[in-house]
């Protein structure tokens, strides 16, 4: 799924790239954690590589391991010729903020978060309607009623995939339990695999069957511990599927690889343009990934019911609460 994805919006750009183009060097800028996370960080790193493998133009990246490297990593690349600089999350807003002011003809593409000013582009996603329709996988295929969500870092992003989450497993089973666990509430919680186990494992001895992980790299233990118990799990951002093949119900796909392919193209083209664009399941932004890997674990009745519900929340029909709307998971 996702290297169709990519592929798509790849084929949307021309062949032909002017001499000027082909002499520009993106950038890319990683948020911590570890560009081969198996999740965000790698998704943005795909959707880079992808655009490469298209254009034959190269890229600059960097993966900072301290907040301080973030300004000194964006005026780094563009000292060294980027004309276009995707900063992955909403960690980096600050940094890119004050960055885009220092360099007015350089083109910022900031992901999971949001600065307004002339150039730079803000690209947000509609985490909630994705992480519903795994909710609602979740419960479908949980036999105890319980299931589970372990976040990485503590904050109102990472709530708004539970809020979601927990809308889509009372949606099939109003008598739903969803357990809740955040790693922590520093940077060092989005690759703390570890502690994703072990609050996986809390989660099986309390009755949950199904547990689903928005935690970057930390999602890696829980994805181990839940195939070590016999467990169901669910990824996020990219399609994890293949993982733990058997034990990875489904995953809740993001498509930052498509943002950041189209940022680049569309900078080399000049069609790029500043302001926010806000990506869900209307968009194809969002979705839930079926494939070789997990097609034994979906029933027919499952993915009709999915397919349904995916059809209600693009339409408008269905409307999922957003946790960042006012802060809480009311719905």
């Amino acid at each position: 799924m996702k290297k169709l994805c990519v592929a798509l919006a790849l084929a949307l750009v021309g062949a032909a790239f002017s001499a000027a183009a082909q002499d520009a060097s993106p950038g890319l800028l990683y948020n911590m954690g570890g560009k081969f996370d198996k999740s965000f960080n790698e998704a943005a790193y795909n959707g880079a590589e992808a655009f490469k493998a298209k254009t034959g133009i190269e890229y600059l990246e960097f993966e900072p391991t301290n907040e301080a490297q973030r300004e000194q990593a964006l005026r780094k690349m563009a000292q060294r010729g980027a004309n276009i600089i995707v900063a992955v999350s909403f960690a980096q807003t600050s940094a890119v903020e004050t960055v885009a002011a220092e360099l007015p003809d350089v083109k910022f593409t900031l992901i999971d978060g949001f600065v307004e000013a002339p150039n730079v582009q803000s690209i947000v996603f509609k985490e909630h309607e994705g992480s519903y329709l795994v909710g609602m996988a979740a419960a479908m295929a949980s036999k105890t009623g319980k299931v589970g969500f372990i976040g990485g870092m503590d904050i109102p992003l990472i709530r708004k995939f539970a809020c979601g989450y927990e809308q889509g497993a009372k949606a099939v089973n109003g008598d739903a339990e969803v357990m809740v666990n955040m790693t922590g509430n520093t940077p060092a919680a989005w690759n703390d695999p570890t502690k994703g186990g072990e609050l996986a494992m809390s989660q099986f001895d309390r009755g949950a069957d199904v547990v689903f992980a928005a935690a970057g790299g930390t999602g890696t233990g829980v994805y181990q511990a839940a195939k070590d118990a016999g467990k169901l799990a669910i990824g996020v951002d990219s399609n994890q599927n293949h993982l733990h093949p058997g034990t990875m119900l489904t995953s809740m796909v993001k498509r930052v690889d498509v943002a950041v392919a189209e940022a680049f193209s569309s900078a080399m083209e000049g069609t790029w343009e500043p302001g926010l664009k806000v990506l869900g399941l209307s968009e194809d932004g969002v979705a839930w990934a079926l494939d070789e890997h997990n097609k034994a674990l979906i029933t027919a009745e499952m993915e009709e019911k999915l397919a349904a519900a995916e059809k209600a929340i693009a339409s408008g029909e269905v409307q999922v609460a957003d946790f960042t709307a006012n802060n809480s998971c009311d719905y």
